[in-house]
């Protein structure tokens, strides 16, 4: 398949891009309908937003450039084309939490309420720009025999962006279910960490293309402090209401 949808003013604009910004749309769509349904002014999403994507784009490519830096440091201005590649969506998630985390103080709303809001919707769009990988040929898995592996360069290999995609679209599903069934403010956000982090520790031992430090691939590292970190937060928080709950006024 051609990576390149189209041409404007001899500019190629490609299927990736698209289908990414299909996914970041489709999250909003999700996150302001939400927002409604709990009575949050939709304003503050879509100012969150606005701030988000921009910083979730530079902290894709510097978390990417940093564990590559023995290529980027020869020609530093590799760092900024961006259209050669090279985002990591681990990048995405720690700046975007960073944004929101600052966002939330400065306008004095609550951090976990907008992350509870938003975290269906992000994994959603996760799910729908993987097929961006499906496109690009990328992000793939070892050679394999099972029948649903696809052909790369004349190897039958794992399709890992399928894996991925599916995956996300259980969670998404596991969310919406959960979203009414929280006790405590903020777990929607923590148990999607928690749940993507599993599927794509999996799924990154079969790619190859992962971030390395040293023999430890850089995702399942980050994946795994994830799932700690989203744990310990749920059972911290649920253990800080209950004991608020027994507090006598």
């Amino acid at each position: 398949m051609n990576p390149v949808a189209f041409e404007v003013f001899g500019i190629a604009v490609r299927w990736y891009g698209i289908i990414m910004a299909a996914g970041i749309l489709c999250g909003l769509v999700y996150a302001l309908g939400e927002s409604k349904r709990l009575g949050v002014d939709e304003n503050t999403i879509l100012d969150l937003v606005i701030l988000a994507i921009p910083a979730g784009i530079i902290g894709a490519r510097l978390y990417y450039v940093a564990f590559n830096w023995d290529y980027y440091s020869g020609d530093l201005w590799k760092i900024f084309n961006i259209r050669g590649g090279g985002l990591a969506i681990h990048g995405t998630l720690i700046a975007a939490i960073i944004t929101a985390v600052i966002y939330t103080r400065v306008k004095k709303v609550n951090f976990w309420t907008l992350a509870d809001i938003a975290s269906p919707g992000l994994i959603l769009g996760q799910a729908i720009g993987r097929w961006g990988n499906f496109v690009n040929q990328e992000a793939h898995g070892t050679p394999t025999d099972l029948p649903w592996g696809i052909m790369i360069e004349g190897v039958k290999v794992h399709p890992t962006f399928l894996y991925e995609s599916l995956w996300d679209f259980s969670v998404f599903i596991i969310l919406l279910w959960y979203r009414k069934r929280k006790k405590t403010e903020g777990n929607i956000f923590l148990l999607y960490l928690v749940l993507y982090s599993v599927g794509r520790f999996f799924v990154e031992g079969l790619r190859t293309d992962s971030l390395m430090l040293g023999e430890i691939r850089v995702a399942q590292l980050a994946s795994a402090v994830m799932v700690a970190a989203g744990l310990s937060f749920m059972y911290y928080r649920s253990k800080k209401k209950k004991n608020t709950e027994k507090t006598p006024d």
